[in-house]
């Protein structure tokens, strides 16, 4: 089976060359479900895979297939060969499965879209180049699955490009990645230049070895954040995932939850040990940007409006506890978050996908209410995915953010301080959308004419097709967390799994006063999330308390408008001062030397007349001058 893994990218890249070929005459709903079957598919050779590598010792997990040799050039040699090992593995199981779930809920919600078939080659691509990213064997494999999904995020994000805001995002997701992907880039050119490969194997057998100098694992760990910090949208380049909401709900799902953000954090799990080599300082860098990026995006979600804009700042700083985790060493606990969280989140915004096809396309959670009494599947998933992210035991989200906080505390009690505050109002602003969405007074036939509804406004649950994977998702979020419990060593079955490719780099946290004092830790947790939810209830329950939502929240700090101020303004007329100077000093040096020169062989050229008696006259002169020459030389 392990050499089937080729099976993994090439069936939904099959998938997108159906579609691709045969869209139109299959059309709604068939393109749609074959793109899922193909999604499926490959989520199943995946599982036969991870099974097989169960099956081995810890030591055998690890596979290679070379499909062929792909750049041999001098002392480069990549080949496009692919990766099995239980990193590897473990995201393409959440890749497939999760999206397999997003597929067929696209079917229900993109019904009746005049590019249905155009919207699923786009999703059987993005896969596609998702697994390359994950299962590739060196750097530039992963580069190319990389650029796919960035390719992939401008056509999804701006699918419906008619509208001038979603044309807008698509672009601002395409060049902000260009930044991360200028990082990236570096990072291979110095790896390469260092060690001479590519191959992960070999970059980082050096790291452990002790060949490859700090300096140099602190020069590419810090240009692979840089990369990960635009594809798992950090501070500052976070800029592009909030406005991704402007694509269909199944896109972000797929890009927020299972997919794109999360790259960032396993190509820095893949590169643990250049991590671990590099000076200490970087890792701080890591955990402090991601610890502050957490923070910062959940003071933006409490005064949020739009359904879809608070799970997509909660994915920002979601990420940011992952990033808090890499940099405090604990790469385990980053990957069981990025699982959990795929689970919750992806319940979360396929949850609001169908609130918002149940309310007519309505997104301000101002004009909803009550929702679960006419939406009770859709409700009851989402509120057991706000369960999730806010903490509470025993689901799966509250066992990862535990474990992450648990390791800031023993790295840096500062940080961990601030991922509480932002785990506190996680949970104050995860509530107040449950309840401003699903609770309170029904407010939906308040704006029902400035909607253009007709007749009766009461929102309806959605078809099976988008219910039952939430259903799926629900029973993830809630039983996720069992794959890492911190009851004894062995119940924490994901840091056995994955030991084989991290247990050189993992922080060993045993002995400090966080370790042993861990189940106090876990109540401190928990009676964080209390409050959290318990505030958000005392307030837009029931209104014991005024809701505090500056403008300066809702405008997300103004960062974003600022940037586009900057671009814009001070930004722009660099810009142009920039392309002045190079039109008229770079190229006006060049052109001026080439005219000097021009004018020079111009004169020259009258010498060349052409006729034999100016030539004799020329050779005559200089007879003359080369014997005037000897006899003055002689005299003298």
């Amino acid at each position: 089976m392990l050499d089937l893994v080729w099976l993994v990218p090439a069936l939904p890249l099959t998938g997108f060359l159906l579609i691709l070929l045969f869209g139109r005459k299959l059309g709604d709903p068939f393109a749609g479900v074959l793109a899922t079957v193909m999604t499926a598919s490959s989520f199943i050779v995946v599982a036969g895979i991870y099974f097989e590598l169960l099956s081995l010792p810890s030591e055998e997990r690890k596979h290679v297939v070379t499909l062929f040799s792909w750049i041999p050039v001098g002392g480069l040699q990549v080949d496009m060969a692919l990766l099995a090992d239980p990193l590897s593995i473990t995201m393409g199981l959440f890749v497939t499965g999760i999206g397999s779930l997003i597929h067929l809920y696209a079917i229900g919600y993109m019904h009746g879209d005049a590019k249905f078939p155009k919207f699923f080659m786009y999703l059987n691509l993005f896969i596609f180049s998702m697994l390359m990213l994950v299962l590739g064997e060196n750097l530039l494999v992963t580069f190319l699955g990389w650029e796919g999904v960035g390719a992939c995020s401008y056509f999804l994000i701006s699918f419906w490009h008619t509208r001038d805001s979603a044309a807008t995002a698509g672009k601002k997701a395409f060049v902000t990645n260009r930044v991360g992907d200028w990082g990236m880039l570096v990072a291979m050119f110095l790896a390469f230049a260092a060690v001479g490969t590519l191959s992960y194997e070999g970059i980082n057998h050096a790291a452990e070895s002790g060949s490859l100098a700090a300096v140099t694992a602190t020069g590419i760990a810090m240009m692979l954040f840089v990369g990960a910090c635009g594809k798992s949208a950090q501070l500052p380049l976070f800029i592009w995932l909030p406005d991704a909401m402007e694509g269909p709900t199944p896109v972000s799902a797929l890009i927020h939850a299972a997919t794109m953000v999360t790259s960032g954090v396993f190509l820095l799990t893949r590169m643990a040990p250049v991590l671990h080599a590099a000076y200490p300082w970087s890792s701080d860098v890591i955990a402090t940007v991601g610890a502050l990026t957490a923070l910062f995006a959940a003071t933006i979600a409490v005064a949020q409006t739009d359904i879809k804009k608070v799970l997509a700042y909660s994915t920002v700083s979601q990420l940011g506890f992952m990033f808090l985790a890499i940099g405090s060493g604990a790469y385990v606990a980053a990957i069981f978050h990025m699982v959990t969280h795929a689970f919750f989140k992806a319940l979360l915004f396929m949850g609001s996908g169908s609130v918002i096809h149940g309310m007519h396309h309505e997104q301000d959670m101002r004009r909803m209410g009550a929702l679960r009494k006419v939406m009770p599947i859709t409700a009851i998933t989402f509120i057991i995915g706000w369960l999730a992210i806010a903490g509470v035991p025993p689901f799966s989200g509250f066992w990862s953010k535990d474990e992450i906080l648990l390791y800031a505390f023993a790295n840096n009690r500062l940080l961990y301080f601030i991922g509480v505050l932002a785990a506190l109002l996680t949970a104050f602003y995860m509530t107040r959308q449950v309840i401003m969405v699903f609770f309170g007074e029904a407010r939906w036939n308040d704006h029902a004419e400035e909607n253009g509804a007709h007749g009766d406004h009461t929102p309806h649950e959605s078809p099976w097709t988008m219910t039952a994977p939430l259903v799926v998702l629900s029973g993830l979020a809630i039983t996720g967390g069992i794959m890492q419990l911190p009851f004894s060593k062995e119940t924490h079955w994901l840091e056995h799994w994955l030991e084989p490719v991290v247990h050189h780099s993992e922080a060993n946290i045993k002995g400090t006063w966080a370790y042993d004092n861990k189940w106090l830790l876990l109540g401190l947790a928990v009676l964080i999330a209390s409050a959290g939810i318990a505030a958000s209830i005392a307030v837009y329950a029931k209104g014991k308390f005024k809701a505090i939502e500056p403008q300066l929240l809702a405008d997300a700090w103004r960062y974003d408008s600022s940037i586009s101020a900057f671009v814009g303004g001070p930004g722009r007329k660099a810009f142009d001062s920039v392309a002045a100077f190079d039109a008229h000093i770079v190229d006006g040096a060049v052109v001026g030397v080439a005219t000097e020169v021009r004018a020079a062989s111009g004169l020259l050229r009258k010498v060349q007349s052409g006729l034999v008696r100016s030539y004799a006259a020329i050779i005559g002169l200089g007879a003359v001058l080369v014997l005037a020459w000897f006899l003055l030389r002689g005299v003298l």
